[in-house]
């Protein structure tokens, strides 16, 4: 559609209409209609202008439909703000004058689904319908997605650039473009939202996401990084602040976009008590009021329009709100003949249940005798009779059996002066009358808790004489004539004291076991979180609660520091080890000052011999190498963090890309960032971390490709696509095979061989610690327990801290003594998982009673697939004595034999038909997929391959950049060598073995293995025989019989063991 006009107005207009600092002066209620309407279209259009007529806000849904040609829509311009969805269906209009409206936030969607639906916006029969959306304002859309189709004369909206505007990239958005090329629609070949060219798109840096930076949250004001708009804008910003926002996200306080409204309550760090916050605002819509509006109450923080089932409606200080019902809540219910009951005349089986729990009728209770008593049973019925002003039944003397009714004679007086019960004379009579505690209001039925209201008080339901002040198993107060529970912590009292004055733990005379500040409580506070440390109290003589010394950590017994627990007023002792102790520090002292005036002694003698000999060594020669690696400083402006891959006590891993300052290539990579809020320690130790990794460089070893030294440290190492070898196996257990798993044992043994000559223990090795850059290359990593021995070191001695108990040898348990040959115990274990498809090991085990078993002689049972030679190999490395257990050179060498005939090792069902693992399988790489595909990217070795032709280090300080061009040329041409050379090294060398190595090499490890053989054959061989996977290679001779096939795994291990 040619290139667009990324953006929705020119900057100059934003601003002038940028963004409310306070609350719109009107706001409306939306509808919930959907496609319902009114069958007289004028009433429709009338209904619509008076809700929306100086509408700013609208609180809910905006539904325009079934509004025919040549309305007035004129007055929906005022609207900026939608806090549910827009509607836009069946109408003939041409025009929609949305020009204002800057954000729709979707708390309700249509459908489910869509934040903004136009659809069937024509006249079937006619040339009428939508043609232009004058939506040209329209920055966001909070929630829900966008349905756009069957609008016959709709022009340009596909051209827009709606991702932009949806905030949830997985909304659905469904757009169809209009039949619209013979209808009069000007193509303009940008983003437009309807003919004009003044409604186009113009480029503007306030609004959209599309030219700001990598770092940015959402949206800028400008293409650098210090431009980013504050995270809570909505709909862009004229600047960085809180304040400079066109729209909030969630909430607008006075002007400031904000996360929530001010609290009503905040924690008073000085009285340890919850209080009312004076700049408390409530929640109303996306803003924060100080006061809900008048049809509004407040429920917490909240305004709403009625309180839940579970609270009532009070008024307090002026102030509307909902409070818990301390009983049964009031409850408005419709009559009889009002409401939904309008058309019912009684009340019956089918509407009784309509009357539950109500506490007020709205209209009438209407009920037939007959449904009461179950017959008719009147003796005397009178009923309706207008006329009657006196019944003059001087004669009557009694009424031998049924009831009397008399009802609705409006002129009938002195009936209610008879005493009717003395006229019943039947012996069916019950004398059933109402308690003595009822007033003389009456009663609906026998007892005290049927009473229309009590004759002195109301305990709950029932009416009582008097309440339990002074005596009863629960003590009560009056509150008028209610009889109400004291609080449990209030004492009761014997006599003529009443036991409380009001309803709560503050209104006690006397408290039952301790009074903390007004409160009665049952235990003064020892232990509470308080809002910078925890809260300690003792009880005086009196049962008052007073706070503890400030310095007291686990109680006390009274005010001072020596009253804290834990000390004791231990007066001579203190006194005799003060003394001990001034008398040691001065024998150490002394010892101090001899100690050291020896070695000042000593270095005078030692720089005197010195100086006086010339001497050029070092004068305590080591013998150990420089370490030469490089460490590269990267940018943060280099990195952008993709996704969140896992996290942990101290840091957080992210799936990122690099992008080298200046080039083009994109290098997926694994950030891993510490935490804001560890302390120094944990710095170091991160930073130990990244010169372990910087130290070391193997095929087999995660490469650290640099640091980021921002305010949170950043290490950049590869990303490994397809996860840790755990969870590898554990997912591919039905497609590995033989030759597989004994080749992960050779490289996962020649990585630690490696750090074992640069003299690295690495104390945590496991499968969850094996990372899986492809089914044939496997890379160990988790550096974070490691630790370099200088020379003269043989062992490593670990403070306290967690460790994996259940990998560890019997001497790292006990003393955490950690050695190279500790290490050899985690292979074993780690192999142990490999061959049991991610077992557990000691499954079912509490991890205190692994020491036990292992002295007891128990180790791990043998894999199902393993051979004896396998599983006797493991069972090596779990020696208790260290230094009987193999070498990692030894591991790596009987793994590398067993891996030429795997078969022969492991027995697995189906082994020789078994596929290798696709690349593409992998449950953790098809979720690295998610955000990006990785095809488009550069591999980190392929990217730092050149890098291994520059032997010599560097002569500039600044990180060497290397063109991506450049790389693939180089590439190109070294791979023309790379074929060359190899000809020349089957003629040399006369063995198919390296050659057929060569071929299984990645590549990069191809160009390394041309410059070695460029310096030293010999030296290529053994390269090739230590990187080349282990695999069965077999040569076919070309002098005699030609289809003669002789295995050479003999000859490779002949070369290994003479180049080794």
């Amino acid at each position: 559609k040619g290139h667009f006009c990324t953006l929705f107005s020119n900057l100059r207009t934003l601003l002038t209409h940028s963004f409310s600092a306070t609350i719109p002066s009107v706001l409306c209620p939306g509808t919930e209609n959907k496609l319902s309407t009114l069958s007289d279209l004028d009433q429709q259009y009338r209904t619509l202008k008076k809700l929306y007529e100086n509408c700013e806000v609208v609180m809910g849904n905006l539904e325009i439909t079934s509004i025919d040609r040549n309305r007035n829509l004129s007055f929906l311009k005022s609207i900026r703000e939608v806090t549910g969805y827009v509607l836009v269906a069946l109408n003939q209009f041409d025009y929609l004058p949305l020009e204002n409206l800057r954000i729709i936030r979707g708390t309700k969607l249509y459908e489910g689904r869509y934040s903004l639906a136009i659809f069937l916006n024509y006249r079937r029969d006619g040339y009428y319908g939508l043609r232009q959306l004058g939506l040209r304002n329209l920055t966001e859309i909070l929630n829900g997605g966008v349905y756009v189709d069957q609008n016959k004369f709709l022009c340009h909206a596909d051209t827009i650039h709606w991702r932009d505007i949806i905030k949830n990239p997985q909304a659905e958005l469904l757009v169809v473009p209009s039949n619209n090329s013979n209808l009069g629609c000007e193509y303009m070949g940008g983003n437009q939202w309807n003919q004009p060219l003044k409604f186009c798109l113009f480029t503007s840096w306030a609004v959209t996401k599309t030219v700001c930076a990598e770092q940015c949250d959402g949206r800028c004001f400008g293409p650098y990084v210090s431009d980013c708009c504050h995270r809570e804008c909505a709909g862009g910003c004229s600047g960085p602040k809180d304040t400079d926002c066109f729209a909030c996200t969630n909430f607008n306080d006075s002007g400031a976009c904000v996360t929530q409204c001010p609290q009503p309550f905040v924690y008073n760090p000085t009285s340890f008590q919850l209080e009312h916050n004076p700049r408390a605002k409530y929640t109303y819509g996306a803003f924060c009021v100080k006061k809900c509006p008048h049809n509004f109450v407040v429920d917490h923080s909240s305004c709403v329009r009625a309180c839940p089932s579970n609270k009532m409606e009070v008024e307090e200080n002026r102030i509307k709100m909902c409070i818990p019902c301390t009983d049964i809540c009031p409850k408005v219910c419709d009559g009889i003949g009002t409401g939904s009951l309008q058309t019912a005349q009684t009340v019956d089986a089918s509407n009784i249940d309509k009357f539950v729990n109500c506490t007020k009728i709205n209209g009438n209770l209407i009920f037939l005798i007959t449904g009461i008593k179950g017959g008719s049973g009147i003796s005397l019925l009178i009923l309706k009779q207008r006329w009657i002003s006196s019944l003059q039944f001087q004669s009557l003397d009694e009424i031998s059996a049924g009831s009397v009714y008399i009802f609705n004679n409006s002129r009938l007086c002195f009936y209610n002066t008879v005493n009717w019960t003395s006229l019943f004379r039947t012996s069916t009579q019950q004398r059933m009358v109402c308690d003595r505690m009822c007033s003389d209001d009456g009663c609906w039925g026998p007892g005290p808790d049927q009473c229309l209201s009590c004759r002195y008080f109301r305990r709950g339901r029932t009416c009582v004489e008097s309440c339990n002040l002074f005596d009863g198993e629960m003590r009560e107060f009056a509150n008028g004539s209610v009889c109400l529970e004291c609080d449990s912590q209030c004492e009761k009292m014997d006599g003529n004291t009443m036991t409380c004055l009001g309803q709560g733990p503050d209104q006690c005379v006397k408290c039952l076991h301790f009074k903390d500040g007004p409160n009665c409580v049952e235990k003064c506070p020892d232990g509470l979180q308080g809002a910078n440390s925890f809260i300690f109290k003792y009880a005086k003589a009196n049962n008052e609660c007073h706070p503890c010394h400030a310095n007291c950590t686990q109680g006390c017994v009274g005010p001072r520091l020596q009253d804290c627990v834990g000390m004791m007023d231990r007066t001579p002792l203190i006194a005799a080890g003060i003394i001990g102790g001034l008398f040691i520090i001065v024998i150490l002292a002394l010892s101090v000052a001899v100690t050291v005036r020896r070695k000042s002694i000593k270095k005078k003698r030692a720089l005197r011999r010195f100086l006086e000999t010339e001497l050029v060594e070092p004068l305590t020669p080591s013998g150990t190498a420089p370490n030469q690696a490089q460490l590269r400083i990267l940018k943060e402006t280099e990195l952008k963090r993709v996704k969140i891959l896992g996290s942990g006590a101290f840091g957080t891993v992210y799936k990122g890309i690099w992008v080298p300052e200046g080039e083009t290539v994109k290098i997926p990579v694994a950030i891993k960032i510490l935490n804001e809020t560890t302390g120094p320690k944990a710095n170091v130790e991160f930073m130990d971390e990244a010169l372990i990794m910087a130290s070391m460089e193997h095929p087999h070893l995660v490469r650290l490709l640099g640091v980021c030294l921002s305010p949170t440290i950043q290490l950049v190492t590869q990303l490994m696509p397809h996860g840790c070898l755990l969870d590898y196996v554990h997912e591919h257990k039905d497609n590995i095979g033989s030759q597989l798993l004994l080749n992960w044992c050779v490289q996962i043994a020649k990585g630690m061989m490696y750090l074992e000559e640069r003299r690295l223990v690495h104390r945590d090795l496991a499968a969850r610690n094996v990372l899986v850059k492809s089914p044939n290359h496997i890379k160990i990593t988790d550096f974070g327990l490691a630790r370099l021995l200088d020379a003269d070191e043989k062992e490593y001695n670990a403070d306290g801290g967690k460790m994996p108990i259940k990998w560890m040898a019997l001497e790292c348990i006990h003393y955490r003594k950690f050695t190279h040959q500790s290490d050899v115990w985690s292979y074993g274990v780690t192999i142990w998982e490999l061959m049991t498809f991610g077992g557990k090991p000691y499954d079912g085990i509490p991890t205190r009673e692994i020491p036990d078993i292992l002295e007891k002689g128990e180790r791990l049972p043998q894999p199902p697939i393993c051979t004896i030679d396998v599983y006797m190999v493991m069972v090596k490395c779990w020696m208790i004595d260290a230094d009987s257990r193999p070498k990692f050179k030894e591991l790596a060498a009987e793994f590398c034999r067993m891996a030429r005939d795997p078969q022969r090792y492991l027995v697995i069902q189906g082994d020789d038909r078994m596929k290798l693992p696709s690349p593409n399988d992998s449950k953790f790489f098809q979720s690295l997929l998610d955000e990006e595909d990785l095809d488009d990217f550069m591999d980190a070795d392929e990217y730092l391959v050149p890098r291994g032709f520059n032997m010599a280090p560097p002569s500039y300080t600044t990180r060497p950049r290397v063109d991506s061009n450049r790389v693939r040329t180089l590439l190109q041409d070294t791979k023309i060598y790379a074929e060359f050379s190899f000809s020349l090294i089957k003629l040399y060398a006369g063995s198919a073995v390296c050659s057929a190595a060569f071929f299984t090499c990645p590549w990069p490890t191809a160009l390394h293995l041309i410059h070695l053989y460029s310096r030293d054959l010999s030296v290529f061989l053994f390269f090739c025989s230590l990187t080349s996977p282990c695999v069965p290679q077999k040569k076919t001779h070309t002098h005699g019989n030609p289809s003669s096939v002789v295995p050479v795994q003999g000859q490779h291990h002949y070369h290994e063991l003479k180049l080794l």
